[in-house]
Protein backbone atom coordinates (compact mmCIF):
# COMPACT_ATOMS: atom_id res chain seq x y z
CA UNK A 1 0.00 0.00 0.00
CA UNK A 2 2.89 2.12 0.22
CA UNK A 3 2.09 3.46 -3.90
CA UNK A 4 -0.89 4.53 -2.67
CA UNK A 5 -2.44 7.88 -2.60
CA UNK A 6 -4.23 9.01 1.08
CA UNK A 7 -7.23 8.82 -1.17
CA UNK A 8 -6.90 5.44 -2.87
CA UNK A 9 -5.91 3.90 0.66
CA UNK A 10 -9.22 5.50 2.35
CA UNK A 11 -11.14 3.88 -0.52
CA UNK A 12 -9.39 0.44 -0.31
CA UNK A 13 -10.02 0.47 3.56
CA UNK A 14 -13.78 1.68 3.04
CA UNK A 15 -14.43 -1.01 0.42
CA UNK A 16 -12.91 -3.51 2.66
CA UNK A 17 -14.84 -2.91 6.10
CA UNK A 18 -18.14 -3.28 3.28
CA UNK A 19 -17.07 -6.62 1.96
CA UNK A 20 -15.72 -7.14 5.66
CA UNK A 21 -12.18 -7.95 4.75
CA UNK A 22 -11.63 -8.81 1.25
CA UNK A 23 -8.30 -9.92 -0.35
CA UNK A 24 -6.19 -6.32 -0.68
CA UNK A 25 -5.12 -7.36 -4.25
CA UNK A 26 -8.71 -8.02 -5.11
CA UNK A 27 -9.98 -5.28 -3.59
CA UNK A 28 -7.47 -2.58 -4.87
CA UNK A 29 -7.97 -3.94 -8.63
CA UNK A 30 -11.99 -3.57 -8.52
CA UNK A 31 -11.03 -0.35 -7.66
CA UNK A 32 -8.69 0.49 -9.93
CA UNK A 33 -11.25 -1.04 -12.80
CA UNK A 34 -13.82 1.57 -11.62
CA UNK A 35 -11.61 4.63 -11.35
CA UNK A 36 -11.78 4.16 -7.19
CA UNK A 37 -15.43 5.15 -6.93
CA UNK A 38 -15.93 2.66 -3.55
CA UNK A 39 -19.91 3.08 -4.53
CA UNK A 40 -19.49 1.57 -8.15
CA UNK A 41 -16.86 -1.15 -6.63
CA UNK A 42 -19.59 -2.33 -4.10
CA UNK A 43 -21.77 -2.77 -6.98
CA UNK A 44 -19.72 -4.38 -8.84
CA UNK A 45 -19.19 -6.92 -6.42
CA UNK A 46 -22.70 -7.43 -4.95
CA UNK A 47 -23.69 -7.69 -8.66
CA UNK A 48 -27.49 -9.01 -8.53
CA UNK A 49 -26.98 -11.48 -11.18
CA UNK A 50 -25.88 -15.17 -10.29
CA UNK A 51 -22.81 -15.50 -9.33
CA UNK A 52 -21.75 -17.95 -12.38
CA UNK A 53 -21.81 -15.05 -14.81
CA UNK A 54 -20.21 -11.98 -12.82
CA UNK A 55 -16.93 -10.67 -13.10
CA UNK A 56 -14.19 -13.02 -11.53
CA UNK A 57 -10.78 -11.82 -10.17
CA UNK A 58 -8.59 -12.34 -13.06
CA UNK A 59 -6.24 -15.68 -13.70
CA UNK A 60 -3.78 -15.59 -15.40
CA UNK A 61 -2.98 -18.10 -18.37
CA UNK A 62 0.06 -19.22 -18.90
CA UNK A 63 -0.03 -22.73 -20.50
CA UNK A 64 3.62 -23.13 -21.49
CA UNK A 65 4.82 -23.96 -17.66
CA UNK A 66 1.79 -24.30 -15.35
CA UNK A 67 -1.18 -26.84 -16.55
CA UNK A 68 -4.70 -26.91 -14.90
CA UNK A 69 -5.21 -29.98 -12.82
CA UNK A 70 -7.50 -32.34 -14.26
CA UNK A 71 -10.91 -32.68 -13.43
CA UNK A 72 -11.53 -34.97 -10.46
CA UNK A 73 -14.44 -36.96 -11.21
CA UNK A 74 -16.60 -37.30 -8.24
CA UNK A 75 -17.02 -40.88 -6.20
CA UNK A 76 -20.06 -42.16 -7.65
CA UNK A 77 -18.39 -42.09 -11.27
CA UNK A 78 -15.82 -43.95 -10.04
CA UNK A 79 -17.25 -46.65 -8.45
CA UNK A 80 -19.44 -47.14 -11.48
CA UNK A 81 -16.51 -47.09 -13.89
CA UNK A 82 -14.64 -49.59 -11.54
CA UNK A 83 -17.94 -51.85 -11.97
CA UNK A 84 -18.60 -51.91 -14.88
CA UNK A 85 -15.08 -52.05 -16.55
CA UNK A 86 -15.32 -55.94 -16.27
CA UNK A 87 -18.44 -55.75 -18.18
CA UNK A 88 -16.95 -53.46 -20.78
CA UNK A 89 -14.29 -55.94 -21.19
CA UNK A 90 -16.95 -58.85 -21.27
CA UNK A 91 -19.59 -57.22 -23.56
CA UNK A 92 -16.29 -56.69 -25.74
CA UNK A 93 -15.41 -60.13 -25.99
CA UNK A 94 -18.93 -61.40 -26.37
CA UNK A 95 -19.65 -58.60 -29.69
CA UNK A 96 -15.96 -60.30 -30.78
CA UNK A 97 -17.32 -64.17 -30.86
CA UNK A 98 -20.81 -63.21 -32.16
CA UNK A 99 -19.13 -61.05 -35.25
CA UNK A 100 -16.99 -64.23 -36.00
CA UNK A 101 -19.97 -66.33 -36.30
CA UNK A 102 -22.03 -63.72 -37.82
CA UNK A 103 -24.76 -63.11 -36.06
CA UNK A 104 -26.85 -60.04 -35.93
CA UNK A 105 -26.68 -59.44 -32.36
CA UNK A 106 -26.50 -55.67 -31.32
CA UNK A 107 -24.65 -54.78 -28.41
CA UNK A 108 -25.91 -51.17 -26.20
CA UNK A 109 -22.80 -49.63 -24.57
CA UNK A 110 -23.17 -48.48 -20.84
CA UNK A 111 -24.17 -44.85 -20.41
CA UNK A 112 -22.23 -44.93 -16.88
CA UNK A 113 -18.78 -46.20 -18.44
CA UNK A 114 -17.12 -42.72 -20.34
CA UNK A 115 -13.78 -43.61 -21.37
CA UNK A 116 -11.42 -40.60 -22.17
CA UNK A 117 -13.03 -39.00 -25.14
CA UNK A 118 -10.64 -39.85 -28.62
CA UNK A 119 -10.56 -38.54 -32.00
CA UNK A 120 -14.05 -38.18 -33.87
CA UNK A 121 -14.00 -38.26 -37.90
CA UNK A 122 -13.21 -34.58 -39.44
CA UNK A 123 -12.71 -33.09 -35.45
CA UNK A 124 -12.16 -29.57 -35.00
CA UNK A 125 -13.18 -25.96 -35.11
CA UNK A 126 -14.29 -26.60 -38.76
CA UNK A 127 -16.01 -29.60 -38.30
CA UNK A 128 -17.76 -28.11 -34.94
CA UNK A 129 -18.96 -25.02 -36.80
CA UNK A 130 -20.56 -26.54 -40.07
CA UNK A 131 -22.69 -29.22 -37.56
CA UNK A 132 -23.32 -25.59 -35.48
CA UNK A 133 -24.56 -24.06 -39.24
CA UNK A 134 -26.50 -27.61 -39.98
CA UNK A 135 -28.17 -27.61 -36.34
CA UNK A 136 -29.01 -23.47 -35.90
CA UNK A 137 -29.63 -22.78 -39.84
CA UNK A 138 -27.24 -19.87 -39.33
CA UNK A 139 -24.31 -18.61 -41.38
CA UNK A 140 -21.00 -17.28 -39.99
CA UNK A 141 -20.68 -13.38 -40.55
CA UNK A 142 -18.20 -13.76 -42.88
CA UNK A 143 -20.06 -16.08 -45.06
CA UNK A 144 -22.91 -13.51 -45.29
CA UNK A 145 -21.04 -10.97 -46.07
CA UNK A 146 -19.19 -12.61 -48.76
CA UNK A 147 -22.53 -13.08 -50.36
CA UNK A 148 -23.74 -10.29 -49.64
CA UNK A 149 -21.43 -8.54 -51.82
CA UNK A 150 -21.34 -10.98 -54.66
CA UNK A 151 -25.19 -10.65 -54.99
CA UNK A 152 -25.19 -6.64 -55.14
CA UNK A 153 -21.88 -7.04 -57.70
CA UNK A 154 -24.16 -9.15 -59.63
CA UNK A 155 -26.11 -6.98 -62.58
CA UNK A 156 -28.62 -9.60 -63.02
CA UNK A 157 -31.97 -8.90 -61.00
CA UNK A 158 -33.30 -12.59 -60.62
CA UNK A 159 -29.32 -13.04 -59.01
CA UNK A 160 -29.60 -10.10 -56.81
CA UNK A 161 -33.04 -11.51 -55.21
CA UNK A 162 -31.33 -14.62 -54.84
CA UNK A 163 -29.58 -12.92 -51.89
CA UNK A 164 -29.91 -13.59 -48.57
CA UNK A 165 -33.22 -12.82 -46.46
CA UNK A 166 -33.48 -10.78 -44.16
CA UNK A 167 -34.35 -13.23 -41.26
CA UNK A 168 -31.27 -15.07 -42.09
CA UNK A 169 -29.18 -16.13 -38.31
CA UNK A 170 -25.89 -14.76 -38.07
CA UNK A 171 -22.92 -16.91 -36.21
CA UNK A 172 -20.00 -15.04 -35.01
CA UNK A 173 -17.03 -15.28 -37.52
CA UNK A 174 -15.47 -18.33 -35.71
CA UNK A 175 -11.99 -18.85 -35.63
CA UNK A 176 -10.90 -22.34 -37.21
CA UNK A 177 -7.76 -23.04 -36.42
CA UNK A 178 -6.95 -24.72 -32.71
CA UNK A 179 -7.15 -23.54 -29.02
CA UNK A 180 -4.04 -22.81 -28.52
CA UNK A 181 -3.69 -20.80 -32.41
CA UNK A 182 -6.70 -18.66 -31.19
CA UNK A 183 -4.53 -17.72 -27.96
CA UNK A 184 -1.53 -17.13 -30.01
CA UNK A 185 -4.18 -14.50 -32.35
CA UNK A 186 -5.33 -12.45 -28.91
CA UNK A 187 -1.49 -11.98 -28.04
CA UNK A 188 -0.02 -11.20 -31.24
CA UNK A 189 -3.06 -9.21 -32.11
CA UNK A 190 -4.17 -7.39 -28.75
CA UNK A 191 -7.74 -8.83 -29.21
CA UNK A 192 -10.69 -9.83 -26.55
CA UNK A 193 -11.08 -13.31 -26.85
CA UNK A 194 -14.35 -15.38 -26.11
CA UNK A 195 -14.46 -19.37 -25.41
CA UNK A 196 -17.60 -21.61 -26.19
CA UNK A 197 -17.81 -24.86 -25.19
CA UNK A 198 -20.41 -27.33 -25.41
CA UNK A 199 -20.94 -30.62 -24.29
CA UNK A 200 -24.21 -32.41 -26.37
CA UNK A 201 -24.84 -34.04 -23.01
CA UNK A 202 -26.46 -31.59 -21.50
CA UNK A 203 -29.79 -30.38 -21.76
CA UNK A 204 -29.12 -26.71 -21.85
CA UNK A 205 -26.80 -26.73 -25.14
CA UNK A 206 -29.57 -26.95 -27.83
CA UNK A 207 -31.02 -23.81 -26.29
CA UNK A 208 -27.75 -22.23 -26.14
CA UNK A 209 -27.10 -22.56 -29.60
CA UNK A 210 -30.34 -21.69 -31.02
CA UNK A 211 -30.66 -18.52 -28.77
CA UNK A 212 -27.39 -16.91 -27.65
CA UNK A 213 -25.01 -17.95 -30.17
CA UNK A 214 -27.78 -16.59 -32.91
CA UNK A 215 -28.55 -13.37 -30.84
CA UNK A 216 -28.16 -10.23 -33.10
CA UNK A 217 -27.49 -8.31 -30.69
CA UNK A 218 -24.55 -10.63 -29.48
CA UNK A 219 -23.11 -11.14 -32.92
CA UNK A 220 -23.00 -7.63 -33.05
CA UNK A 221 -21.38 -6.84 -30.59
CA UNK A 222 -18.63 -9.18 -30.84
CA UNK A 223 -18.19 -8.38 -34.50
CA UNK A 224 -17.89 -4.56 -33.95
CA UNK A 225 -14.98 -5.38 -30.96
CA UNK A 226 -12.77 -7.53 -33.32
CA UNK A 227 -13.62 -10.16 -30.95
CA UNK A 228 -11.27 -13.36 -31.49
CA UNK A 229 -14.18 -16.48 -31.01
CA UNK A 230 -13.22 -20.03 -30.87
CA UNK A 231 -15.72 -22.51 -29.88
CA UNK A 232 -16.00 -26.27 -29.63
CA UNK A 233 -17.21 -29.51 -28.12
CA UNK A 234 -15.68 -31.27 -25.28
CA UNK A 235 -16.18 -34.63 -26.89
CA UNK A 236 -13.54 -33.20 -29.49
CA UNK A 237 -9.85 -33.54 -27.61
CA UNK A 238 -8.95 -29.76 -28.82
CA UNK A 239 -12.14 -28.76 -26.81
CA UNK A 240 -11.38 -31.56 -24.19
CA UNK A 241 -7.97 -29.91 -23.35
CA UNK A 242 -9.27 -26.26 -23.64
CA UNK A 243 -11.85 -26.69 -20.63
CA UNK A 244 -9.75 -28.55 -18.72
CA UNK A 245 -7.01 -25.32 -18.77
CA UNK A 246 -10.26 -23.11 -18.14
CA UNK A 247 -11.67 -25.44 -15.50
CA UNK A 248 -14.99 -25.83 -16.67
CA UNK A 249 -16.93 -27.71 -14.83
CA UNK A 250 -21.02 -26.58 -16.05
CA UNK A 251 -22.10 -26.38 -20.26
CA UNK A 252 -22.94 -24.40 -21.90
CA UNK A 253 -19.50 -22.49 -21.41
CA UNK A 254 -18.21 -18.97 -22.06
CA UNK A 255 -15.00 -17.32 -21.03
CA UNK A 256 -13.48 -14.33 -22.26
CA UNK A 257 -9.77 -13.98 -22.11
CA UNK A 258 -7.61 -10.75 -22.70
CA UNK A 259 -4.16 -9.29 -22.40
CA UNK A 260 -3.69 -7.45 -19.01
CA UNK A 261 -0.86 -6.02 -16.51
CA UNK A 262 0.41 -8.88 -14.75
CA UNK A 263 -0.64 -8.65 -11.03
CA UNK A 264 1.27 -6.49 -8.54
CA UNK A 265 2.82 -9.01 -5.86
CA UNK A 266 1.01 -9.17 -2.13
CA UNK A 267 1.28 -5.91 0.06
CA UNK A 268 4.22 -7.59 2.24
CA UNK A 269 6.53 -7.68 -0.91
CA UNK A 270 5.35 -5.09 -3.15
CA UNK A 271 7.79 -2.51 -3.91
CA UNK A 272 7.81 1.13 -3.08
CA UNK A 273 7.63 2.00 -6.83
CA UNK A 274 5.05 1.01 -9.76
CA UNK A 275 7.87 1.43 -12.34
CA UNK A 276 8.92 -2.12 -12.37
CA UNK A 277 5.64 -3.68 -12.82
CA UNK A 278 5.10 -0.65 -15.53
CA UNK A 279 7.81 -2.44 -17.58
CA UNK A 280 6.56 -6.31 -17.09
CA UNK A 281 5.02 -8.22 -20.10
CA UNK A 282 1.55 -8.15 -20.28
CA UNK A 283 -0.04 -11.70 -19.77
CA UNK A 284 -2.75 -13.47 -21.21
CA UNK A 285 -5.81 -13.61 -18.91
CA UNK A 286 -9.24 -15.00 -17.98
CA UNK A 287 -11.71 -11.65 -17.62
CA UNK A 288 -14.32 -13.93 -16.41
CA UNK A 289 -16.35 -17.45 -16.70
CA UNK A 290 -20.18 -18.20 -17.27
CA UNK A 291 -21.78 -21.49 -17.30
CA UNK A 292 -25.34 -22.78 -16.78
CA UNK A 293 -28.48 -22.38 -18.82
CA UNK A 294 -29.50 -19.97 -20.87
CA UNK A 295 -33.59 -20.06 -20.84
CA UNK A 296 -34.54 -16.72 -18.80
CA UNK A 297 -33.10 -13.45 -19.57
CA UNK A 298 -31.15 -13.50 -16.02
CA UNK A 299 -29.79 -16.92 -17.13
CA UNK A 300 -25.52 -16.94 -16.95
CA UNK A 301 -25.60 -17.83 -20.49
CA UNK A 302 -28.62 -15.41 -21.69
CA UNK A 303 -28.02 -13.31 -24.47
CA UNK A 304 -29.16 -10.06 -22.24
CA UNK A 305 -26.75 -10.81 -19.70
CA UNK A 306 -23.78 -11.70 -22.02
CA UNK A 307 -24.55 -8.46 -23.75
CA UNK A 308 -24.78 -6.04 -20.63
CA UNK A 309 -21.73 -8.32 -19.03
CA UNK A 310 -20.08 -6.93 -22.14
CA UNK A 311 -21.16 -3.40 -22.69
CA UNK A 312 -20.91 -2.51 -18.77
CA UNK A 313 -18.11 -4.30 -17.43
CA UNK A 314 -16.06 -6.18 -19.54
CA UNK A 315 -15.06 -3.84 -22.92
CA UNK A 316 -15.12 -0.21 -20.74
CA UNK A 317 -12.58 -2.01 -18.31
CA UNK A 318 -10.18 -3.78 -20.89
CA UNK A 319 -10.29 -2.04 -24.41
CA UNK A 320 -8.52 1.01 -23.15
CA UNK A 321 -6.05 -1.07 -22.36
CA UNK A 322 -5.71 -3.12 -25.20
CA UNK A 323 -5.83 0.42 -27.10
CA UNK A 324 -2.42 2.03 -25.56
CA UNK A 325 -0.39 -1.73 -25.78
CA UNK A 326 -2.35 -1.62 -29.74
CA UNK A 327 -0.95 1.71 -29.75
CA UNK A 328 2.37 1.03 -28.24
CA UNK A 329 2.82 -2.22 -30.37
CA UNK A 330 2.21 -0.31 -33.71
CA UNK A 331 4.84 2.32 -32.51
CA UNK A 332 7.15 0.04 -32.45
CA UNK A 333 6.10 -1.83 -35.33
CA UNK A 334 6.97 1.55 -37.12
CA UNK A 335 10.30 2.29 -35.46
CA UNK A 336 11.03 -1.37 -36.36
CA UNK A 337 9.89 -0.85 -39.78
CA UNK A 338 11.75 2.70 -40.20
CA UNK A 339 15.01 0.77 -38.70
CA UNK A 340 15.02 -1.62 -41.57
CA UNK A 341 14.44 0.67 -44.18
CA UNK A 342 17.23 2.35 -42.88
CA UNK A 343 19.46 -0.66 -42.40
CA UNK A 344 18.11 -1.23 -46.28
CA UNK A 345 19.33 1.96 -47.59
CA UNK A 346 22.61 1.71 -45.74
CA UNK A 347 23.22 -1.76 -47.05
CA UNK A 348 22.05 -0.60 -49.85
CA UNK A 349 24.58 2.62 -49.93
CA UNK A 350 27.05 0.14 -48.77
CA UNK A 351 26.65 -1.90 -51.76
CA UNK A 352 27.08 0.66 -53.92
CA UNK A 353 30.05 1.97 -52.14
CA UNK A 354 31.63 -1.61 -52.28
CA UNK A 355 30.56 -1.64 -56.77
CA UNK A 356 31.99 1.60 -57.14
CA UNK A 357 35.40 1.02 -54.71
CA UNK A 358 36.04 -2.33 -56.50
CA UNK A 359 35.04 -1.07 -59.52
CA UNK A 360 37.69 1.70 -59.22
CA UNK A 361 39.88 -1.24 -58.02
CA UNK A 362 39.39 -3.68 -61.18
CA UNK A 363 40.42 -0.17 -63.45
CA UNK A 364 43.35 0.03 -61.85
CA UNK A 365 44.23 -3.38 -61.67
CA UNK A 366 43.35 -3.12 -65.82
CA UNK A 367 45.28 -0.03 -66.18
CA UNK A 368 47.97 -1.54 -64.39
CA UNK A 369 48.08 -5.17 -66.39
CA UNK A 370 47.94 -2.98 -69.70
CA UNK A 371 50.76 -1.34 -68.75
CA UNK A 372 52.32 -4.09 -67.67
CA UNK A 373 51.37 -6.06 -71.00
CA UNK A 374 53.09 -2.73 -72.83
CA UNK A 375 56.27 -2.19 -70.77
CA UNK A 376 56.49 -6.00 -71.86
CA UNK A 377 55.88 -5.89 -75.61
CA UNK A 378 58.00 -2.59 -75.47
CA UNK A 379 60.81 -4.68 -73.83
CA UNK A 380 60.28 -8.03 -76.08
CA UNK A 381 60.23 -5.47 -78.99
CA UNK A 382 63.32 -3.71 -77.91
CA UNK A 383 65.04 -7.27 -77.44
CA UNK A 384 63.53 -8.17 -81.21
CA UNK A 385 65.13 -5.31 -82.41
CA UNK A 386 68.56 -5.34 -80.48
CA UNK A 387 68.65 -8.92 -81.81
CA UNK A 388 68.12 -8.20 -85.37
CA UNK A 389 70.68 -5.53 -85.07
CA UNK A 390 73.19 -7.74 -83.78
CA UNK A 391 72.32 -10.24 -86.46
CA UNK A 392 73.07 -7.55 -89.15
CA UNK A 393 76.31 -6.31 -87.67
CA UNK A 394 77.34 -9.96 -87.62
CA UNK A 395 75.82 -10.02 -91.04
CA UNK A 396 77.45 -6.80 -92.38
CA UNK A 397 80.76 -8.19 -90.80
CA UNK A 398 80.57 -11.45 -92.29
CA UNK A 399 79.84 -9.91 -95.34
CA UNK A 400 82.61 -6.75 -95.12
CA UNK A 401 84.99 -9.80 -94.52
CA UNK A 402 83.82 -12.05 -97.21
CA UNK A 403 84.50 -8.69 -99.88
CA UNK A 404 87.84 -8.16 -98.46
CA UNK A 405 88.52 -11.73 -99.23
CA UNK A 406 86.58 -11.34 -103.09
CA UNK A 407 89.06 -8.29 -103.43
CA UNK A 408 91.94 -10.04 -102.75
CA UNK A 409 91.22 -13.29 -104.37
CA UNK A 410 90.69 -11.57 -107.83
CA UNK A 411 93.58 -8.82 -107.52
CA UNK A 412 96.13 -11.90 -107.43
CA UNK A 413 93.75 -14.34 -110.28
CA UNK A 414 95.19 -13.03 -113.89
CA UNK A 415 92.51 -11.72 -116.30
CA UNK A 416 92.07 -14.49 -119.21
CA UNK A 417 92.64 -13.31 -122.53
CA UNK A 418 89.37 -14.57 -123.66
CA UNK A 419 85.77 -14.80 -122.39
CA UNK A 420 82.80 -12.94 -121.72
CA UNK A 421 83.91 -9.11 -121.44
CA UNK A 422 81.43 -7.27 -119.11
CA UNK A 423 81.59 -3.57 -117.98
CA UNK A 424 80.41 -2.79 -114.70
CA UNK A 425 79.52 1.00 -113.14
CA UNK A 426 79.29 1.34 -109.58
CA UNK A 427 76.98 3.48 -107.23
CA UNK A 428 79.90 5.61 -106.76
CA UNK A 429 80.20 6.58 -110.85
CA UNK A 430 83.17 4.52 -111.21
CA UNK A 431 83.64 2.10 -113.62
CA UNK A 432 85.43 -1.34 -114.53
CA UNK A 433 85.51 -3.66 -117.29
CA UNK A 434 87.00 -7.17 -116.93
CA UNK A 435 86.53 -10.68 -118.69
CA UNK A 436 85.39 -13.50 -117.18
CA UNK A 437 85.81 -16.71 -118.35
CA UNK A 438 82.51 -18.67 -119.88
CA UNK A 439 82.63 -21.30 -117.27
CA UNK A 440 82.37 -18.52 -114.58
CA UNK A 441 79.30 -18.85 -112.68
CA UNK A 442 77.12 -15.66 -111.63
CA UNK A 443 78.91 -16.65 -107.82
CA UNK A 444 82.36 -15.14 -109.77
CA UNK A 445 80.51 -12.18 -111.05
CA UNK A 446 78.93 -11.22 -108.01
CA UNK A 447 81.72 -11.65 -106.28
CA UNK A 448 83.88 -9.61 -108.02
CA UNK A 449 81.32 -6.52 -107.97
CA UNK A 450 81.20 -7.27 -103.84
CA UNK A 451 85.09 -6.97 -103.76
CA UNK A 452 85.31 -3.78 -105.36
CA UNK A 453 82.13 -2.03 -103.47
CA UNK A 454 84.38 -1.35 -100.22
CA UNK A 455 88.10 -2.10 -101.32
CA UNK A 456 89.60 -3.39 -97.99
CA UNK A 457 92.57 -1.44 -96.27
CA UNK A 458 93.89 -4.71 -94.94
CA UNK A 459 94.36 -8.46 -96.11
CA UNK A 460 91.15 -10.99 -95.12
CA UNK A 461 91.26 -13.06 -93.08
CA UNK A 462 89.31 -15.48 -94.72
CA UNK A 463 90.70 -18.64 -96.04
CA UNK A 464 91.74 -18.50 -99.69
CA UNK A 465 89.34 -20.24 -101.61
CA UNK A 466 90.51 -20.86 -106.10
CA UNK A 467 87.54 -19.16 -108.09
CA UNK A 468 88.87 -21.88 -110.85
CA UNK A 469 86.96 -24.70 -110.97
CA UNK A 470 84.69 -26.65 -112.84
CA UNK A 471 81.09 -24.56 -112.97
CA UNK A 472 78.40 -24.56 -111.95
CA UNK A 473 79.49 -26.69 -108.37
CA UNK A 474 82.72 -25.01 -107.57
CA UNK A 475 84.45 -24.51 -104.45
CA UNK A 476 83.49 -20.89 -104.71
CA UNK A 477 79.84 -21.25 -104.44
CA UNK A 478 80.08 -24.33 -102.09
CA UNK A 479 81.72 -21.80 -99.84
CA UNK A 480 78.98 -18.82 -99.97
CA UNK A 481 76.00 -21.24 -100.17
CA UNK A 482 75.18 -21.52 -96.61
CA UNK A 483 75.07 -17.78 -96.27
CA UNK A 484 73.01 -17.20 -99.55
CA UNK A 485 70.37 -19.85 -98.68
CA UNK A 486 68.99 -17.76 -96.06
CA UNK A 487 68.19 -14.95 -98.19
CA UNK A 488 70.47 -13.88 -101.39
CA UNK A 489 70.10 -10.42 -102.74
CA UNK A 490 70.00 -9.55 -98.65
CA UNK A 491 73.27 -11.38 -97.79
CA UNK A 492 74.58 -9.78 -101.14
CA UNK A 493 73.49 -5.85 -100.84
CA UNK A 494 73.42 -5.20 -104.26
CA UNK A 495 71.48 -5.86 -107.53
CA UNK A 496 73.23 -6.62 -111.09
CA UNK A 497 70.84 -4.80 -113.76
CA UNK A 498 71.49 -4.83 -117.55
CA UNK A 499 71.73 -1.27 -118.71
CA UNK A 500 70.03 -1.52 -122.03
CA UNK A 501 67.26 -2.64 -121.87
CA UNK A 502 67.00 -2.19 -118.56
CA UNK A 503 66.33 -6.03 -116.70
CA UNK A 504 67.64 -7.13 -113.23
CA UNK A 505 70.04 -10.02 -113.51
CA UNK A 506 69.83 -11.68 -109.93
CA UNK A 507 71.98 -14.15 -108.03
CA UNK A 508 71.25 -17.82 -109.16
CA UNK A 509 73.36 -20.43 -108.34
CA UNK A 510 74.66 -23.15 -110.38
CA UNK A 511 74.27 -20.79 -113.12
CA UNK A 512 76.81 -20.02 -115.98
CA UNK A 513 77.91 -16.68 -117.34
CA UNK A 514 77.91 -17.97 -120.82
CA UNK A 515 74.14 -19.38 -120.51
CA UNK A 516 72.98 -15.92 -119.58
CA UNK A 517 71.04 -14.17 -122.63
CA UNK A 518 71.81 -10.72 -121.74
CA UNK A 519 75.43 -11.32 -121.27
CA UNK A 520 76.18 -13.41 -124.21
CA UNK A 521 78.80 -11.38 -126.32
CA UNK A 522 79.53 -9.48 -123.09
CA UNK A 523 77.36 -6.38 -121.98
CA UNK A 524 77.22 -3.82 -119.62
CA UNK A 525 76.01 -4.06 -116.10
CA UNK A 526 75.07 -1.21 -113.43
CA UNK A 527 75.14 -2.16 -109.56
CA UNK A 528 72.42 -0.99 -107.60
CA UNK A 529 72.64 -1.15 -103.86
CA UNK A 530 69.58 -2.45 -101.94
CA UNK A 531 68.43 -0.50 -99.18
CA UNK A 532 69.59 2.78 -97.49
CA UNK A 533 72.27 2.86 -100.15
CA UNK A 534 70.64 2.88 -102.82
CA UNK A 535 69.15 6.85 -102.33
CA UNK A 536 72.95 7.76 -101.87
CA UNK A 537 74.17 6.17 -104.84
CA UNK A 538 71.27 7.62 -106.74
CA UNK A 539 72.02 11.13 -105.44
CA UNK A 540 75.28 11.14 -106.13
CA UNK A 541 74.80 9.68 -109.64
CA UNK A 542 72.92 12.80 -109.93
CA UNK A 543 75.80 15.19 -108.66
CA UNK A 544 78.28 13.95 -111.59
CA UNK A 545 75.35 14.53 -114.51
CA UNK A 546 74.58 11.46 -115.12
CA UNK A 547 71.76 10.83 -116.94
CA UNK A 548 68.01 10.03 -116.35
CA UNK A 549 68.40 6.02 -116.73
CA UNK A 550 71.67 6.50 -114.28
CA UNK A 551 73.82 4.89 -116.36
CA UNK A 552 76.89 6.07 -118.58
CA UNK A 553 78.38 4.73 -122.43
CA UNK A 554 81.72 3.83 -123.00
CA UNK A 555 81.55 6.91 -125.36
CA UNK A 556 81.23 8.76 -122.84
CA UNK A 557 84.27 7.69 -120.92
CA UNK A 558 86.19 7.61 -123.71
Amino acid sequence: MSHLSSVQRSALEQLQTVVHGADEDVAITVLDSVGWDVQRAVDLIFDSSPPSNSMQPFDEIDDSHVRPPPRTPSLYQQLSRIITFPLHILSSLLRFLLALLRLPVRFTTFSFYTPRPRPRPRSGADRWVRELEEETGAISISSSTTALAASTASTSGLTHRAGLPDDTKLLPDFTLGTYEDALRTMQRESRVGCIVLVSEEHDDVPEFKRTTLTDPEFVRILTDNNIVVWGGDVRDPEAYSAAEKLQATTYPFIAFLSLQPRRAPSSASRPTTTSTTSTQKPTLTVLSRHAGPSTSSSAPTSPATLTTHLQTQLLPRVLPFLSRLRSTQEALERDRALRDEQDAAFHATAARDRERIEGLMAADREAAERALAERELASRRAEEEQRAKEALERIKETRFAWRKWFFSLFQNTPEPLTGTRIAIRFPTGSRLIRTFPSSDSLTHLYSFVAGHLSPPSSPSTVPQISPAGDAPSSPLEAALLPHLSAGAQEWWGFLLVSSYPRAPLPWKAETRLGDVEALKGGGQLVVEVLGERASASASASRERGVGDDGYETESDEE
